[in-house]
């Protein structure tokens, strides 16, 4: 699998990344080795957990199968902090709490570094300077390689990289943003995407099949065994099953059926090979699925098929997106 660099660094992540989100909770030990030892084989590097995965078991689980199953030099690990179960408070971007969950996040994995290291969403209660001096402790004190965030917008985002770009050998540039990014979503190339580019931040799209559904499974129902009837992830893939989700499917199965190939590859390949990004994040049930999406490696679109699929899925961009002087 071919290996990128992650924004303006020296990290290199393979440019498809393995998640773990469904871990220890819908994903046995058994499916996540076969998952984890085909992605391997396949070449693949980047793997993305978070601490709340599961409630702290996907990372344990993957911890489990280091070493013994995967070389730990072979992986390039990647978890979140600052996400917690409180409806009161749903981010802690405290460095008391961020650094804490590090340590606890480390214990899970049985290792003493990440490679990459991730505040999982932006905190408005938390001066965001004390937040990003968490990411500078970690990596400091080798325990994180590189720091990224996630889930922020545009100006949150460009904040960020400037503070840390502002003191050059103190502070940690942010190597990566980890964002929703899919055909059915496409609002992070209103803002985020140009900051990342123009502050040389990689981009990590999580969700890069529409949670799903650009695969192609919910076209005429809904499957017994996919999210969509999982009892706590149905909600997560129902805003995807509206009718401007159901005409980008179409053209992806007409993209497809044109070049004999899955509407997943298709999907993933067009968000793969977007500008500024560095490796999709692809959550599977098991090998199967796995390696159904890693076989994207030998597929490039077109031009006139990434048009195309532009075209049906673009959002709308008004004013100050776009320059003032064209509208």
């Amino acid at each position: 699998m071919e290996q990128r660099h992650l924004g303006r660094t020296g990290l290199r992540v393979s440019r498809i990344g393995l998640g773990t989100l469904t871990w220890g909770r819908d994903t046995d030990e058994h499916d996540a080795a076969d998952m984890l030892k085909a992605f391997w084989e396949a070449g693949g590097t980047l793997v993305d957990t978070a601490d709340v995965y599961g409630d702290g078991e996907a990372e344990y689980l993957l911890g489990q199968l280091i070493d013994g199953l995967v070389p730990r030099r072979d992986l390039v690990i990647s978890t979140k902090a600052g996400s917690v179960p409180d409806p009161d408070r749903r981010v802690d971007g405290s460095r008391g709490h961020l650094l804490a969950a590090l340590d606890a996040s480390l214990a899970r994995l049985g290792t003493d570094h990440v490679d990459l290291w991730h505040v999982h969403a932006y905190d408005p209660a938390t001066p965001l300077e004390e937040t990003l001096q968490a990411l500078d402790l970690a990596v400091s004190s080798g325990r994180a390689r590189y720091a990224g965030v996630s889930n922020f917008c545009g100006w949150q985002l460009a904040k960020a990289a400037t503070w840390q770009l502002a003191a050059p050998g103190t502070r940690t540039r942010l190597a990566g943003t980890q964002v929703e990014y899919s055909l059915l979503q496409r609002g992070v190339e209103r803002e985020v995407l140009p900051a990342a580019l123009d502050l040389g931040v990689g981009l990590l799209p999580s969700s890069p099949l529409g949670r799903g559904v650009l695969t192609g499974k919910y076209r005429h129902t809904t499957p017994a065994d996919s999210r969509g009837a999982s009892e706590h992830l149905a909600p997560f893939v129902e805003p995807y099953l509206d009718d401007t989700a159901t005409r980008i499917v179409d053209a992806v199965t007409t993209a497809a059926d044109g070049l004999a190939v899955t509407p997943l590859q298709v999907a993933l390949a067009w968000v793969r090979d977007r500008p500024g990004v560095a490796a999709p994040i692809v959550g599977a049930r098991n090998a199967q699925q796995l390696t159904a999406a890693l076989s994207v490696e030998a597929l490039s679109l077109p031009d006139e098929i990434c048009r195309a699929l532009d075209d049906v899925s673009a959002p709308v961009h008004r004013y100050p997106d776009h320059d003032w002087s064209t509208l």
